[in-house]
């Protein structure tokens, strides 16, 4: 059998990987795309196929696709995706990339999880949670080994629970949501303009900026706010955080496990563990 070729999609960059039949790794690259030029990351990914049916000389290849929104029924192509990659919605990739097996698409996050599980911190986990901070919000769960889906493919969408009723909505149109309070698209909104990221926001408050360090910690509150529903929720054995905003370290998760002190249900003497992802940006590839 062929090797497998796994691409995750996101917003700037594409990230992809080849294994073996042996699970063993061949190839692990990214690719940077302008989001400003129309369906620039489809053509990327064709040119990057390509080049991998080349550079190991090979008549077949199977391919696995990761891309944020909702997927179609027949996973064959993502079916929603409201505000960003505009053109995604409805593209069948097995006919784009003029595959001979179908191109099986999962969700970016979903995907995420699904790479943890199988090759970084949580494997042999059967109930956990991953919450990917980012541009955006991204979240999957897996409850009792499955993964959680639901009736049109919206579970798992945790980045979109809301927190604060009179908050702005987000692109799902939820008021206040954990994405909008901690989401790097929304920190030039919460810091009153003084900050374009959050990597800026997070050095300044580790330089000792008050007015940082106080928008900072309200935005890991209210992250730790919704882990504490989510606990409550889907009962899982550990959380696992991924995403850029998660290369803050112990900027984040000291303040994060400082506050679900605070707040998490401890069931005799249990307590839920909130774990860095390993994988990096490649878990939605693997």
């Amino acid at each position: 059998m062929s090797p497998l070729l796994g691409i995750d999609l996101g917003g700037t960059r594409i990230k992809y990987v080849v294994i073996s039949n042996d699970g063993d790794l061949l190839l692990k690259k990214t690719h940077d795309f302008d989001s400003v030029k129309s369906l620039e990351w489809s053509r990327c990914i064709g040119s990057l196929t390509k080049d991998v049916i080349n550079q190991f000389n090979l008549n077949d290849l199977r391919i696995g696709l990761s891309a944020p929104g909702l997927v179609a029924k027949d996973q064959r192509s993502i079916r929603h995706m409201p505000g960003r990659l505009q053109g995604l919605e409805g593209l069948d990739w097995t006919e784009i990339l003029k595959s001979h097996h179908p191109v099986k698409v999962i969700n970016d996050a979903q995907a995420a999880l699904m790479g943890e599980v199988q090759r970084g911190v949580a494997k042999g986990m059967i109930n956990v949670i991953m919450i990917t901070l980012g541009t955006g919000v991204g979240g999957a769960a897996m409850v009792d080994g499955n993964l959680l889906k639901g009736h049109l493919g919206r579970a798992g969408h945790l980045g979109h629970v809301s927190l604060k009723i009179d908050g702005p909505p987000d692109i799902c149109r939820t008021p206040g949501s954990l994405e909008w309070a901690i989401g790097n698209y929304s920190v030039k909104e919460r810091s009153q303009g003084r900050f374009e990221s959050t990597h800026d926001l997070v050095n300044a408050c580790l330089q000792g900026d008050t007015f940082a360090t106080n928008i900072w910690h309200q935005s890991v509150q209210y992250l730790a706010t919704g882990i504490t529903s989510l606990i409550n929720v889907l009962d899982p054995e550990a959380i696992i955080i991924g995403g850029g905003i998660a290369e803050s370290g112990e900027a984040l998760f000291h303040p994060l496990q400082t506050a679900l002190d605070d707040m998490e249900w401890i069931v005799q003497d249990h307590r839920v563990r909130i774990i860095k992802a390993t994988l990096g940006e490649y878990a939605g590839a693997y």
